[in-house]
This record gives structure tokens, sequence and C-alpha cells, in this order.
């Protein structure tokens, strides 16, 4: 799968690489554009599944002052999911396929970069401040991806924000709550440990690296906004502007 994922993204990079004047920092901004377009069938279901759950959230506070005991509260919480058709553990999937592509590109690029030459020219590696295939020397790229997936895992914070705290773990627990905690596991850890993974990441490898990165989480910030409103961002917007964001 990795092979065939790497062989993609190269003939795409090449061939953007060509018909952009040979500017490999505006080839790895298409490249970004063009992948993010084709994972929007992975992540629209995620984000409409995080706005469907910012909606529920009155129900589910109902349903927390209803319930006392955690078993029932939490049978309670699935049943009303299926009935909205949401899937608590949707976000987990686009996390993935997004780790599998960094992976892939990072290979492709470390790989592209080493060339001398691109289709007869001698390849480009300038793009401004940066030579693509060195870190950022101002650190700006890292600050920004950084940044950026921390606003974006703040959006989406909302959207998955658990209703069960620490729920009991017993044997004969359904197969649903088991999906639920771990989804409201795993986001938890991704608002923060994401932004540093990525920061620490830009830090250390080529910059053309981490302006897909940059890239990459900002589209995904934007698709967010369009689809599912600020979600976990209308605490910190309301200090900004209590009256735009009530």
């Amino acid at each position: 799968m990795f092979n065939f994922i790497n062989e993609f993204i190269n003939q795409l990079l090449t061939f953007f690489y060509s018909v952009l004047g040979n500017n490999l920092g505006l080839a790895i901004i298409a490249l970004t554009l063009s992948i993010r377009s084709v994972l929007i069938p992975l992540t629209l279901p995620s984000l409409k599944s995080a706005k469907k759950m910012q909606i529920l959230k009155p129900k589910l506070d109902k349903l927390k002052k209803k319930h006392k005991d955690k078993q029932k509260l939490q049978q309670a919480q699935m049943a009303l999911y299926k009935e909205n058709g949401v899937n608590p553990a949707a976000g987990c999937i686009p996390q993935i396929a997004q780790i599998i592509v960094l992976i892939s590109l990072y290979r492709v690029l470390t790989a592209f970069i080493g060339q001398d030459a691109v289709n007869g020219s001698s390849l480009n590696l300038n793009f401004l401040w940066l030579n693509l295939s060195q870190p950022d020397p101002l650190y700006i790229l890292p600050v920004l991806a950084g940044l950026s997936q921390l606003i974006f895992s703040l959006a989406m914070k909302a959207g998955v924000e658990s209703h069960v705290k620490n729920p009991k773990k017993k044997k004969d627990k359904k197969k649903e709550e088991d999906s639920l905690e771990m989804a409201q596991s795993i986001q938890q850890q991704m608002v923060f440990t994401m932004p540093l993974m990525t920061t620490i990441i830009a830090l250390k490898f080529p910059s053309g690296l981490a302006l897909y990165w940059a890239m990459s989480t900002i589209f995904s910030l934007v698709q967010q906004l369009i689809v599912s409103g600020p979600g976990g961002l209308k605490p910190y917007l309301r200090k900004i502007a209590p009256a735009k964001f009530k």
C-alpha cells in the first residue's frame, strides 16, 4: 500500500513542479490541496458527526442529570447517538489517513530533494526564505504548523466532547460503549499532543514537510469552520467578541 501511495505522490509532485515553473514550494502547496481534496470523502462524515454532537449536547446534558448510574448513562447516550445517526469514533479514521499520507510524503520528499535534477533541469530548492531540504532557520513554519494544529484540535474538541467521566470498565460492556470510551480518550490526548508532535517534527525535518503540514492543517481548519462552525473555539472567541459568540 505504501509503495502505491509513494509512487502516486511522487508523480503528482513531479507534475506540479514542472507546471509551476520548477518552484518546489508552490508544488508542495498544490500537492497539499490535491491530497486534502482527495481526503474530503473521509473527513466530511467526521465533521458532520462532530456538528451533530454539538447539536445533541443539550440532550446529553439532560441525560447526565437524569441518569446517575454511569452504565445506564452510557446506554442512554449510545441510544441517542444511534437515533440521530452519530458515530463518536468517526474522527479517528481521518487522523489515521493523514498519518499514512505524512509518512509517504516524508519518504517522497526525502527522495525528491535528494535528486540533482528533475526533467533535465537542476532542482530548485529555494522558496521564500527557505531551503526546502533544510529545517526552517526562522522557526516560522514549525510555529505555524503547531499553532494551526492546536486551533484545529480545539475547534474539533466540542464535536467529541466527553459526557461520561471515568466510566467503569466491565467485561460485559457493549462494543459501542468501548468505542465511545476509546474515542473520548483519544480526543482528549490529541488536543495537545498532536500540536506538540507537529512542532517537534517541523523543527527537525526539512521545511518542505513543515510547509505541507501547515497548509494541510489550515485546510482542515477552514473545512471545519465551514461545515461545523467554531465548535470548541467558542469559549475563546466569546472573550474576544462576547456579543457575537453567545
